[in-house]
């Protein structure tokens, strides 16, 4: 068990705190009832509170759990002294405010993904999370699959060899959204699993979409990430297909993966499968192209729901204090990359380059905190 990795922080890190947390949940429409259940059944949380403004959600969530207080109002919820976190699972357009008011009246944060509509916005959410030492976590949920988890490993061990290409596709059939359009909602996991498994930002995005639905936003796209070496990611999203595809190709000098989310077994296939060049750079017209045909492995993978290791990863780093995998500068990297994409789409697909050091804090002492594995426990 290697330090650093997610198995390490969830068993080796000492828990500094015996209490269990206690947890306030807004929004129990489409992803709000997955965040109730597994904090329910987390051994070290308790959910105290849940809060809606619609009223029929609110008497669900009450038959299904009677000892919990509902209630319309948020401030309930912020002025609550049993309430240690708050979870938010509302519409992005409200991530900002509804986060920075929870971190203000001193609550570790979980916020649904995106982390917010802007970067900026999400400079001032680490901003207020460093200042009070907070918990600030972003819910990639993706990144906690045992499938990502193992793909992450074989990458970080060298079994891929250099990383060629990332091609992802993400399709359904809705959810049709308002305030954001197909790569908020889709594009958004594809980015942050992007960003885990090669450890490197790409320096430029290109992007292109377009609505069916007049007044709607992009309801299919498509995106491309480039990167300072050879590897290039592509990512195609789209509302409007006629069957659910999660499925995932990544080429590596050595072998290639086939991830398929959809799968119920064998969601991971690996390639021993590839192509030898022959011959020298300097003579590249007589480079010669061989082929590598091997085997195929389908590593076991673990039955754990993704959203159970993410909460029982949340609530860890709100008891030791630890920097969670899904923080805020994590959280700011994606939302870059989904600006600039959008940036693009407007510019029918001109290449936007990023910020060559995302992480850089110079209004706040950030990039120190940064560093540091963890902040002071509460």
């Amino acid at each position: 068990m290697r330090p650093g990795t997610l198995d390490y922080l969830l068993k080796e890190r000492p828990n500094l705190r015996r209490k269990p947390i206690g947890i306030g949940v807004v929004g129990y429409g489409y992803w709000g009832p997955n965040l109730v259940r597994n904090f329910v059944g987390a051994e070290k949380s308790r959910v105290v509170a849940i809060c809606d403004r619609d009223a029929t959600n609110l008497a669900v969530s009450k038959r299904l759990h009677p000892d919990v207080v509902i209630t319309t109002e948020f401030t309930d919820m912020l002025n609550d002294g049993r309430i240690d976190a708050i979870a938010i699972a509302t519409p992005v357009s409200t991530h900002y405010e509804l986060a920075l008011a929870a971190l203000r009246a001193g609550k570790h944060v979980l916020v649904e993904k995106p982390l917010a509509q802007t970067s900026e916005q999400v400079h001032r959410l680490i901003e207020e999370a460093e200042r009070r030492r907070l918990i600030l976590m972003v819910d990639h949920t993706f990144l906690y699959t045992p499938a990502v988890q193992k793909i992450r490993d074989l990458t970080i061990e060298g079994a891929l060899g250099d990383i060629y290409y990332y091609n992802g596709i993400r399709a359904s059939l809705g959810l049709f959204q308002s305030d954001v359009n197909v790569i908020w909602d889709l594009a958004v996991h594809d980015i942050s699993i992007i960003q885990y498994i090669l450890n490197e930002a790409p320096v430029a995005v290109s992007a292109t979409g377009t609505s069916h639905v007049a007044g709607r936003p992009e309801n299919m796209a498509h995106l491309t990430l480039f990167f300072q070496n050879s590897c290039i990611a592509h990512v195609s999203v789209n509302w409007l297909s006629p069957g659910k595809v999660r499925q995932t190709f990544i080429g590596g000098s050595r072998k290639m993966i086939v991830y398929d989310d959809v799968e119920v077994t064998d969601k991971i296939k690996v390639y021993d499968k590839g192509i030898t060049v022959h011959g020298s750079a300097e003579a590249a017209h007589q480079l010669k192209i061989g082929y590598r045909a091997g085997d195929m492995w389908a590593p076991h993978l673990p039955a754990k729901e993704a959203l159970q290791t993410e909460i029982e990863h949340f609530i860890d780093c709100v008891c030791t204090g630890a920097c969670p995998i899904s923080n805020g500068i994590t959280g700011l990297q994606v939302v870059s990359i989904l600006e600039a994409a959008s940036r693009s789409i407007q510019a029918q697909g001109k290449p936007i380059r990023l910020d060559s050091d995302p992480y850089s804090f110079k209004r706040t002492g950030l990039s120190e905190f940064v560093k540091d594995v963890g902040v002071p426990a509460q």
